[in-house]
């Protein structure tokens, strides 16, 4: 019988912790579903603040889909230079190979989403 799973950001199963300039938490479902949310305060940069993390790739390796709650966040994509800027109330879909700022003096807050990843 399927029940329903539900979870809380207060509980996660991982935090990236970007220190003063905010963090990510993330969530796992039972069937291998994340969430994430993301808080990114003014002045964060994918390259300061979060490329150190994951072991310092060129650009970000994940792809996002999600949901922007505040703020503006500016993302470029490395190969063509081509620079999206996400805001309150946009749901996006950001392919691999990118990185990212905060523009102006709000914070960013975001909830991402990514379906299981099943071997093919």
């Amino acid at each position: 019988m399927k029940a329903i799973e539900t979870r809380r950001f207060e509980d996660a199963d991982q935090i990236l912790d970007m220190k003063e300039r905010g963090g990510i938490s993330i969530l796992t479902m039972t069937d291998g579903s994340t969430g994430m949310h993301a808080i990114f305060e003014p002045g964060w940069t994918w390259e300061a603040d979060e490329k150190p993390l994951l072991g310092s790739p060129e650009s970000c390796p994940m792809r996002h889909t999600g949901y922007c709650i505040s703020g503006r966040l500016v993302v470029r994509m490395i190969d063509t230079g081509t620079e999206t800027h996400i805001r309150k109330g946009d749901f996006f879909e950001i392919p691999p190979g990118h990185d990212g700022y905060v523009e102006g003096t709000e914070r960013v807050e975001l909830i991402l989403f990514a379906a299981p990843e099943h071997p093919h």
